[in-house]
Protein backbone atom coordinates (compact mmCIF):
# COMPACT_ATOMS: atom_id res chain seq x y z
CA UNK A 1 0.00 0.00 0.00
CA UNK A 2 1.32 3.60 -1.00
CA UNK A 3 0.12 7.09 0.41
CA UNK A 4 -1.23 9.59 -1.16
CA UNK A 5 -1.14 12.83 -1.57
CA UNK A 6 -4.26 13.24 0.76
CA UNK A 7 -2.61 11.25 3.21
CA UNK A 8 -4.87 8.04 3.28
CA UNK A 9 -3.61 4.93 1.42
CA UNK A 10 -4.05 3.38 -2.23
CA UNK A 11 -4.31 -0.24 -2.85
CA UNK A 12 -3.50 -1.60 -6.27
CA UNK A 13 -5.05 -4.51 -7.88
CA UNK A 14 -2.50 -7.27 -7.00
CA UNK A 15 -3.64 -6.20 -3.15
CA UNK A 16 -6.92 -5.83 -3.54
CA UNK A 17 -6.93 -9.86 -4.45
CA UNK A 18 -4.95 -10.58 -1.49
CA UNK A 19 -8.40 -9.09 0.04
CA UNK A 20 -11.36 -10.13 -1.64
CA UNK A 21 -12.40 -13.64 -3.05
CA UNK A 22 -13.73 -12.17 -6.29
CA UNK A 23 -12.31 -12.68 -9.48
CA UNK A 24 -13.40 -12.19 -13.02
CA UNK A 25 -15.63 -11.38 -14.31
CA UNK A 26 -17.19 -10.48 -10.61
CA UNK A 27 -13.89 -8.35 -9.40
CA UNK A 28 -15.71 -4.84 -9.88
CA UNK A 29 -12.85 -2.69 -8.54
CA UNK A 30 -9.53 -1.58 -10.16
CA UNK A 31 -7.77 0.45 -7.42
CA UNK A 32 -8.84 1.60 -3.95
CA UNK A 33 -7.31 4.73 -2.72
CA UNK A 34 -7.57 7.71 -0.08
CA UNK A 35 -8.25 4.47 2.36
CA UNK A 36 -8.18 6.16 6.14
CA UNK A 37 -9.36 2.94 8.21
CA UNK A 38 -12.59 2.90 9.76
CA UNK A 39 -13.44 6.05 8.01
CA UNK A 40 -13.12 6.14 4.40
CA UNK A 41 -12.33 5.58 0.80
CA UNK A 42 -12.49 5.59 -2.74
CA UNK A 43 -12.67 2.98 -5.27
CA UNK A 44 -12.02 3.01 -9.02
CA UNK A 45 -13.59 1.00 -11.85
CA UNK A 46 -12.24 1.40 -15.37
CA UNK A 47 -15.38 0.01 -17.34
CA UNK A 48 -14.41 -1.29 -20.97
CA UNK A 49 -16.69 -2.69 -23.78
CA UNK A 50 -14.60 -5.84 -23.02
CA UNK A 51 -16.99 -6.22 -19.89
CA UNK A 52 -18.83 -9.60 -20.25
CA UNK A 53 -22.30 -8.82 -19.14
CA UNK A 54 -22.68 -5.76 -22.04
CA UNK A 55 -23.12 -8.61 -24.37
CA UNK A 56 -26.86 -8.69 -23.07
CA UNK A 57 -27.26 -5.53 -21.52
CA UNK A 58 -27.77 -4.20 -24.00
CA UNK A 59 -27.09 -5.04 -27.22
CA UNK A 60 -26.33 -1.80 -29.39
CA UNK A 61 -26.92 0.41 -26.51
CA UNK A 62 -24.32 -1.18 -23.67
CA UNK A 63 -25.54 0.14 -20.36
CA UNK A 64 -23.30 -1.00 -16.65
CA UNK A 65 -26.83 -3.01 -14.76
CA UNK A 66 -27.29 -0.95 -11.62
CA UNK A 67 -26.63 -3.77 -9.70
CA UNK A 68 -22.96 -4.67 -10.65
CA UNK A 69 -22.64 -0.33 -9.77
CA UNK A 70 -23.75 -1.48 -6.41
CA UNK A 71 -21.52 -4.46 -6.30
CA UNK A 72 -18.34 -2.47 -7.49
CA UNK A 73 -19.37 0.00 -4.56
CA UNK A 74 -19.69 -2.89 -2.20
CA UNK A 75 -16.36 -4.53 -3.11
CA UNK A 76 -14.89 -1.18 -2.41
CA UNK A 77 -16.26 -0.80 0.44
CA UNK A 78 -15.00 -4.37 1.71
CA UNK A 79 -11.41 -3.30 0.62
CA UNK A 80 -11.55 -0.56 3.35
CA UNK A 81 -13.21 -3.33 6.19
CA UNK A 82 -10.39 -5.98 5.17
CA UNK A 83 -7.33 -3.33 5.42
CA UNK A 84 -8.20 -3.24 9.28
CA UNK A 85 -5.92 -6.53 9.92
CA UNK A 86 -8.24 -7.26 13.13
CA UNK A 87 -10.84 -8.42 10.18
CA UNK A 88 -7.84 -10.36 7.98
CA UNK A 89 -9.38 -13.56 6.65
CA UNK A 90 -12.96 -12.38 7.26
CA UNK A 91 -15.47 -12.04 4.43
CA UNK A 92 -18.32 -9.15 4.27
CA UNK A 93 -21.32 -10.28 3.75
CA UNK A 94 -24.53 -8.01 2.72
CA UNK A 95 -27.50 -7.40 5.25
CA UNK A 96 -29.39 -4.60 3.50
CA UNK A 97 -29.21 -2.36 0.73
CA UNK A 98 -31.26 0.61 1.48
CA UNK A 99 -32.26 4.35 -0.23
CA UNK A 100 -30.66 3.05 -4.08
CA UNK A 101 -30.85 5.70 -6.02
CA UNK A 102 -29.43 6.15 -9.89
CA UNK A 103 -28.89 9.45 -11.67
CA UNK A 104 -27.29 8.72 -15.02
CA UNK A 105 -26.11 5.38 -16.96
CA UNK A 106 -22.25 3.96 -16.39
CA UNK A 107 -21.52 3.43 -20.36
CA UNK A 108 -18.12 1.68 -21.81
CA UNK A 109 -15.29 4.49 -21.22
CA UNK A 110 -16.37 5.93 -18.17
CA UNK A 111 -14.23 5.42 -14.95
CA UNK A 112 -16.57 4.54 -12.43
CA UNK A 113 -15.34 6.31 -8.57
CA UNK A 114 -17.01 5.22 -5.85
CA UNK A 115 -16.90 7.26 -2.39
CA UNK A 116 -17.49 5.28 0.73
CA UNK A 117 -18.27 6.25 3.95
CA UNK A 118 -18.13 3.83 6.83
CA UNK A 119 -21.33 5.21 9.29
CA UNK A 120 -20.76 2.93 11.93
CA UNK A 121 -19.19 -0.63 12.67
CA UNK A 122 -20.06 -2.57 15.81
CA UNK A 123 -19.33 -6.60 16.76
CA UNK A 124 -18.84 -7.33 13.27
CA UNK A 125 -21.62 -5.57 11.78
CA UNK A 126 -22.17 -2.64 10.46
CA UNK A 127 -23.29 0.13 8.27
CA UNK A 128 -21.67 2.42 4.89
CA UNK A 129 -22.36 5.02 2.82
CA UNK A 130 -21.96 4.76 -0.98
CA UNK A 131 -21.82 7.11 -3.68
CA UNK A 132 -20.80 7.05 -7.00
CA UNK A 133 -19.39 8.81 -10.07
CA UNK A 134 -18.04 9.12 -13.24
CA UNK A 135 -16.91 12.47 -14.30
CA UNK A 136 -17.66 14.41 -11.00
CA UNK A 137 -21.46 13.82 -11.96
CA UNK A 138 -23.42 11.65 -9.50
CA UNK A 139 -24.65 8.31 -10.59
CA UNK A 140 -25.58 6.44 -8.00
CA UNK A 141 -26.22 6.34 -4.25
CA UNK A 142 -26.73 3.70 -1.34
CA UNK A 143 -26.39 2.46 1.95
CA UNK A 144 -25.41 -0.66 2.66
CA UNK A 145 -25.53 -2.73 6.15
CA UNK A 146 -23.25 -5.70 5.89
CA UNK A 147 -21.90 -8.34 8.51
CA UNK A 148 -18.27 -10.22 8.57
CA UNK A 149 -18.05 -13.79 9.14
Amino acid sequence: MANTPEGGREIRIEEIMEFLPHRYPMLLVDRVYDVIHGKSCKGIKNVTMNEQFFGGHFPGKPVMPGVLIIEAMAQAGAVLLLTDPSNAGRIPLIGSIDNVRFSRPVVPGDQLVTEIELQWFRAMIGCFKATGFVDGQQVATMEMKFKLT
